[in-house]
């Protein structure tokens, strides 16, 4: 029997097939699912904001997509991952509230999801999939077993990534 593993937010997790992990509530946060295939080891992160460095006192790695991701990555590999199969999934990222006049720079969900990208292509990880933007927000269940992100809305139907 698998059990689910639940993630905060500003938090990440990881575990090992047959176990899941999820989180809920991604509104403009993202939620990084790191995997992998050949060990079904990976890990799931619900990051708040883009850069910790535009932050005093950032002491949460998780809360952000430069220390959040390097911080996932460090933990699968130190429970056997091979860092060069290393594959990511992504989701969340919406814009929950829109007012008008609003600046680019106040779409922290855009921001997000442009951080994410930019740091795991730093880190050379692919990006097999995403569900990223629009306005809605997501709970997320990750399976390292199969690579299943199954993806859940309100009003909308489940479905996989």
């Amino acid at each position: 029997m698998s059990d689910i593993i639940k993630v905060g937010m500003a938090d990440l997790k990881t575990c090992v097939s047959p176990n899941g992990i999820t989180t809920l509530g991604l509104g403009s946060c993202v939620g990084i699912a790191l995997r992998d295939p050949n060990s079904k080891i990976g890990g799931l992160a619900h990051i708040m904001l883009p850069d910790s460095t535009a932050i005093k006192n950032s002491s949460n790695v998780a809360k952000f997509a430069d220390t959040g991701i390097d911080e996932l990555v460090k933990q699968v590999v130190a429970l056997g991952a091979r860092r060069s199969a290393v594959v990511a999934k992504i989701a969340g990222g919406a814009m929950m509230f829109q007012f008008s006049g609003q600046s680019a720079t106040m779409n922290v969900g855009n921001n997000n999801v442009q951080a994410v990208k930019k740091k795991l292509g730093e880190l050379k990880i692919p990006i097999l999939a995403e569900d990223t933007g629009l306005n809605f927000g997501r709970t997320v269940i990750f399976y390292p077993e199969n690579g299943d992100f199954v993806i859940k809305a309100v009003g909308k139907p489940e479905y996989k990534i």
